[in-house]
């Protein structure tokens, strides 16, 4: 698994009109159970992403299609980790691993 941290380097007026584009690529991953949750950090400096399923080479070109990323608008940093404790009602997430 893999915890991805955006951190804009643009003004949040550049961010805004790319949302729903944003949205249509984690959207798209999504449905490949390539991303398992995300979400705004607070203060909204940037975003998390919680990638599954991939091997670090695949984040990093899945990253490349997030339209910040395009628009440099954003800095990724990607940090995998191995779970291993977690709460019962995660065991169906993990054992899809």
């Amino acid at each position: 698994m893999f915890i991805i941290s955006l951190n804009y380097i643009k003004a949040i007026s550049e961010i805004e009109p790319l949302i729903d584009a944003h949205n249509d690529f984690l959207n798209k991953y999504y449905a490949e159970k390539k991303f398992l949750i995300s979400g705004r950090k607070n203060p909204r400096t940037g975003g998390i992403i919680i990638a599954q399923n991939a091997t670090i080479e695949e984040v990093k070109e899945i990253i490349k299609e997030d339209p910040f990323h395009q628009r440099q608008l954003a800095e990724y940093e990607i940090t995998e980790f191995l779970p291993t404790k977690f709460n019962a009602e995660l065991q169906n997430v993990l054992e899809a691993l």
